[in-house]
């Protein structure tokens, strides 16, 4: 008996420990993984303790950030707060009005505005090396102390720094498309994070840990509400509510905005009209955005839907979008609010092309929109495909802010089991070149570019987030929601850098981790492009819930919603001709960029079936006809993903068994169903086309009609 308690007592020592270390994926990118000996040593050299002063909630975050991060990176050595004693390896932190230290050095903090920070290394007057992170208010100093643990988790050197950094953008939102069931629509990693019913008197401590993380990636607003919007968020029960949470995230320097039904003086109100120009709604308004001011000082303001699939909106009045957002504006004005007033717009009964519907009800209104007013713009035309080119509204409403709202939750992507990085798929739309005015003001530049001084900017992201434990859904879901808060914070950003940086914080800083999980990530999104709508296809999910294939969809009530009506495969060709000869969409973009998208030798041939409808034995640049290439491609992406299935098999050991064991799953998952696509593809477009395979690409197992009788109406996002 004796040898079998030493015997378990030495199982457990060695079980439970391992146990404890196994990684879940919560802790997202701020792991703070102990440092290794040699680098632990020379970060305490320069990093040894904190002197914080200043008592504000926002410094005591950035205090205890940088206390946790770095007790534990530095483990078995200490970091302390040490009160305001000045000697070597000190890092001070603050402002200039909450530190003397600070205020003394007399730092260039002027141009860095509200959110920039800096970080210096200098020297005191008495001599002593000491680290600051500054900042003009206590929310930059936030910023700054996770960019200095960044630097730490990337194990780059903390000799003679010397950072200033500032968001280029105003405004960073998460979009949550989030029903007050905690039904998340478009949603694949559970329920809505946000409790209602336990709300307002138990804060689950998960919210507090979501603030952490978005403020460590500079997204400084949450809109906690859906788009298609329940106007009972605005009723006083509820306002408490939406207060303790704005509570929470209030150190974290976020905001909380709400979705706004257009209808609810109507529902809420109990007036006969939701019209805009009747000074009874305009009242109504007024006294509810009073009524939340009252409860949330710091309010951010409203996201509006209005007029889009079914939704309310000012159109019902015979009144423009501007009439509608210009009276919220009106009443968020004297509070400081803001309206986010969505561009996503196409209507059943209008016969034109809806790439172009978006674009001839907004840009007429160019100019006419109040200045608190941002008029949010998908990064293309449609619907958030896995490719589109960019909106053709960037840069045809220079007097009016824009804002880019992109998708970080993969609706057409895979949803969570399809390994897709969408940095990539941004960097593309942000460094296209809108012509407007001149060569050089690509969509970044655009966004980034205040209409008149002072005047808003921004960029949204429709939430990936839930309830799941890893919070995504998926273990690389987490680094769209990582890449986009960069991307909002700096435009310019670029899609690999941040990749790398995700890996090394998430997965491990070793470069036989990093290197080959970057590989993945920077080829997973074209990948998904070729066995899903490859060449400029787009729209060819399946019905509602847009899990898998459906390109033989015809029989939809509304002709936008059926796949046939984006590809147009017929006997002699494929793709939607939007020339001067077709519905001439190419029109509304610039005239150096409608010469390139309208001609079928200069269009790049990633959208070349998105503006032109070709013939099968065109022949691509490839040498290849267009029928021969199509198919390559889907094989392309089938090939890709096994590539990545490969490459991972590479990293078993290497990284923590339980997160290894699920991503090996999901892409196992993705194989078959890339498979799936490729082969329910390729049958529809041969059945169409008449044309054999080409030599040395497999036929599908099964005819056409074992693919269309596939049925998924359980798939999660769409319906409950």
């Amino acid at each position: 008996m004796r040898h079998l308690l030493a015997f378990l007592l030495l199982l457990l020592s060695v079980v439970v420990p391992q146990a404890a270390r196994a990684d879940t994926g919560y802790d997202l990118w701020l792991r703070y993984q102990p440092l290794d000996r040699r680098q632990a040593d020379a970060v305490q050299h320069r990093a040894a303790y904190l002197v914080a002063e200043g008592n504000s909630p926002t410094l005591a975050a950035a205090t205890e950030e940088l206390r946790r991060g770095m007790s534990a990176m530095l483990a078995p050595h200490s970091f302390a707060v040490a009160g305001s004693a000045m000697r070597n390896g000190a890092v001070v932190i603050g402002t200039p009005q909450s530190s003397p230290i600070v205020a003394a050095l007399g730092l260039p903090l002027a141009k860095l505005g509200a959110e920039g920070y800096l970080i210096r290394s200098a020297t005191t007057a008495a001599g002593a090396r000491i680290t600051v992170i500054a900042a003009n208010q206590d929310v930059g100093v936030l910023y700054g102390v996770f960019a200095f643990l960044k630097r730490v988790q990337l194990g780059q050197s903390l000799d003679n720094l010397d950072i200033a950094d500032a968001p280029r953008l105003k405004v960073r939102v998460l979009n949550h498309w989030d029903n007050l069931d905690r039904y998340v629509e478009r949603g694949y990693a559970g329920q809505s994070i946000w409790d209602w019913q336990k709300l307002p008197d138990h804060k689950d401590p998960r919210y507090t840990d979501y603030a952490r993380a978005n403020a460590s990636i500079g997204i400084n607003g949450t809109v906690l509400t859906n788009v298609n919007a329940n106007a009972d968020v605005l009723r006083p029960e509820w306002l408490a509510k939406v207060k303790a949470l704005a509570g929470v995230f209030r150190p974290w320097g976020i905001k909380v905005y709400l979705t706004a039904r257009f209808s609810a003086p109507i529902e809420l109100g109990g007036l006969k009209t939701a019209d805009p120009l009747d000074p009874k709604v305009a009242a109504w308004w007024k006294a509810k955005v009073e009524e939340i001011y009252r409860v949330i000082p710091d309010f951010g303001g409203f996201l509006v839907k209005a007029n889009s699939e079914g939704q309310p909106g000012p159109n019902d009045y015979k009144r423009t979008h501007a009439d509608g957002a210009n009276m919220l504006a009106d009443a968020l004005a004297p509070h400081g609010g803001v309206v986010m007033w969505r561009a996503f717009v196409y209507a059943a009964e209008n016969p034109d092309d809806r790439h172009k519907q978006a674009y001839t009800e907004f840009q007429p209104l160019d100019g006419k929109f109040r200045d608190n007013v941002l008029v949010q713009v998908k990064n293309g035309a449609i619907d958030f495909q896995p490719r589109e080119p960019f909106h053709p509204l960037f840069g045809a409403m220079p007097r009016t802010p824009l804002m880019m709202e992109f998708q970080i939750t993969k609706e057409y992507l895979g949803f969570a089991t399809h390994l897709a990085y969408l940095g990539t798929m941004w960097e593309e739309a942000l460094q296209a070149d809108t012509f407007r005015p001149t060569r050089g003001w690509t969509v970044a530049r655009v966004l980034e570019t205040p209409v008149e001084p002072g005047a808003a900017t921004g960029m949204a992201g429709v939430a990936n987030i839930g309830s799941d434990f890893n919070w995504s859904g998926s273990q690389f879901d987490q680094a769209n929601w990582y890449a986009f808060g960069r991307f909002a914070w700096n435009p310019e950003a670029r899609a690999e850098p941040i990749a790398r940086d995700w890996a090394a914080m998430t997965w491990g800083s070793d470069p036989a981790i990093v290197d080959p999980i970057v590989a993945m990530m920077m080829g997973s999104r074209e990948a998904v492009v070729n066995y899903m709508t490859p060449l400029g296809l787009g729209h060819l999910m399946a019905t509602g819930h847009h899990h898998g294939p459906g390109p033989w969809i015809a029989d939809l009530a509304r002709p936008e919603w059926n796949p046939v009506y984006y590809h147009k495969a017929d006997a002699v060709g494929i793709g939607f001709d939007r020339t001067a000869t077709g519905t001439n969409a190419v029109a509304q973009y610039a005239p150096e960029v409608a010469a390139q998208f309208g001609d079928v030798k200069r269009v790049p041939e990633q959208f070349l079936l998105w503006f032109h409808h070709v013939p099968w034995d065109y022949r691509t640049r490839s040498g290849r006809s267009l029928w021969d290439e199509l198919v390559t491609h889907y094989d392309r992406g089938v090939g890709t993903v096994a590539a990545m299935q490969a490459s991972w098999e590479g990293l078993k050991g290497k990284v923590d068994d339980a997160r290894w064991s699920e991503v090996r799953d999901f892409l196992a998952i993705q194989r078959q169903e890339a498979g799936w696509w490729r082969d329910a593809s390729i049958a529809y477009f041969q059945s169409v086309s008449k044309r054999s395979l080409p030599t040395g690409h497999a036929a599908p197992p099964h005819d056409l009609d074992w693919y269309k009788a596939i049925k998924t109406p359980y798939a999660p996002g769409n319906g409950k």
